[in-house]
């Protein structure tokens, strides 16, 4: 099971995203004023899905910056997301997106990669 997997990787990394990060805004990014694109209750649902979008693509360049040097990555989704932010962001200002098994996985344990769809297939040029 993902649970047994996950409890024996030598790490597991939980990629989650700050619900917040635009007060980082007026000195991460060059127009100051865009803290107020996220700022405020009614721009909750913007600023949520503007994080986890961005949340899951750094976990996808984590994941090929593990690979890069060699390690094994395992990433997961379809777990209690509600029991892990508890555990490790009571404060709910951080919510967790999936998590990554990492390590140097047996070879005869690992899965072969799956079939991908082509190009034609999964892409459309408008």
């Amino acid at each position: 099971t993902n649970r047994d997997k996950t409890m024996q990787a030598p790490l597991t990394a939980i990629v989650a995203y700050d619900t917040r990060f635009y007060e980082h805004l007026p000195r991460m990014f060059h127009n100051p004023a865009a803290i107020d694109w996220f700022r405020g209750e009614d721009k909750k649902a913007l600023a949520e899905i503007t994080a986890f979008r961005n949340g899951t693509l750094q976990g996808a360049y984590f994941i090929i910056a593990a690979r890069a040097v060699g390690l094994d990555c395992g990433p997961m989704s379809g777990f209690d997301n509600a029991m892990v932010d508890a555990a490790f962001f009571p404060d709910g200002r951080w919510k967790s997106n999936f998590l990554i098994n990492l390590g140097y996985g047996e070879p005869a344990k690992l899965f072969p990669r799956n079939p991908r769809l082509s190009f034609e297939e999964q892409c459309r040029i408008v």
